[in-house]
């Protein structure tokens, strides 16, 4: 019995050694999209070892953004190579030594272990994109989005590799913030979630895991709140001067509401909102804002653009 009771013990550790060893070791990374978001998830994952190719659609931007990680890596150094400023420039150095560029994104894929997809909320964009890399991607390639808003299941649904796709939601500064979102789809096979979260361990994040739904965990909550500050404040229950003090020194929060608003973009947060009112018209928290889509509509959009809640100089 005993004998029976050892060798059951070693199958079963034979047993998760094997599915351990299935997880895909992710090694090479190929980031689409070369903006704030693509930046700097190509600039983590290089930090951390990780060969990685950034793709854009022109040289110009590829150029920026590049200029743009160097900028953050510098100041990164400054802080985690204060008294050693010779480890800090070795360490900018193998970083940018670890990151490439490039326009043409199926002519890189076929090397890759993970595609991340950082361009625009469109989902007819996105899923045209995850189409076509489809075809030039090697079949152990997994595909993620990193879409705040969007359904993850569509876009899995364009490709062959629906087993292979799932969500990493980074967030902005990508260098300094935590979390990532690992989103889990019906299809989305246990060793791809593995290794996202594998992933997402490596580049130095903290994952936390969610279905499908729409805004995952942080903008199903995050959304619906900023909204309902808005409504406060069309209802002229409060000033939205006073709402952020309130939501900062009472919920001891770094930003109020419409601070966040104006620093996320107005636009962004009409164009969530509107994608899940279509999804839910009847559900209050999706309910649309008079005053947010007049601010969108005179293109105040926020700090980016000067005005938004508030003027910024």
């Amino acid at each position: 019995m005993a004998f029976a009771t050892r060798h059951f013990v070693r199958a079963a550790s034979s047993d998760a050694a094997t599915a351990a060893a299935k997880k895909l070791l992710i090694k090479h990374v190929t980031i689409i999209g070369g903006g704030l978001m693509g930046a700097g998830i190509a600039q983590v994952a290089a930090a951390s070892g990780h060969t990685v190719v950034l793709v854009d659609q022109s040289d110009e931007i590829l150029k920026k953004s590049t200029k743009g990680i160097e900028e953050s890596l510098k100041r990164v150094t400054k802080k985690k190579f204060a008294d050693k400023p010779e480890a800090g420039a070795e360490f900018i150095k193998n970083t940018l030594k670890n990151l490439t560029t490039s326009t043409d994104a199926a002519s890189v894929v076929h090397s890759t272990d993970l595609v991340i997809e950082a361009i625009v909320e469109n989902l007819e964009v996105k899923n045209k994109l995850f189409k076509t890399l489809d075809k030039f991607a090697p079949e152990h390639t997994i595909f993620a989005s990193n879409t705040s808003s969007l359904q993850i299941t569509e876009m899995a649904n364009a490709t062959t590799r629906q087993d292979r796709f799932g969500g990493l939601h980074f967030f902005n500064p990508v260098p300094m913030m935590k979390l990532v979102e690992v989103i889990k789809t019906p299809m989305t096979s246990q060793k791809t979630f593995e290794s996202l979260v594998d992933f997402s361990k490596a580049v130095g994040k903290s994952p936390v895991s969610c279905k499908d739904t729409p805004g995952f965990i942080v903008n199903r909550l995050l959304v619906p709140y900023m909204m309902e500050a808005v409504r406060l404040f069309e209802r002229g229950d409060a000033s939205k001067e006073d709402i952020d003090v309130a939501m900062k020194l009472g919920a001891g929060y770094p930003m109020g509401p419409f601070e966040l608003l104006d620093y996320v973009g107005l636009d962004t947060s009409k164009y969530i909102i509107d994608g899940w009112h279509s999804l839910e018209p009847n559900n209050p928290l999706f309910a649309p804002s008079p005053l947010l889509n007049k601010l969108v509509e005179e293109k105040k959009l926020g700090k980016k653009t000067g005005e938004g809640f508030y003027k910024y100089k």
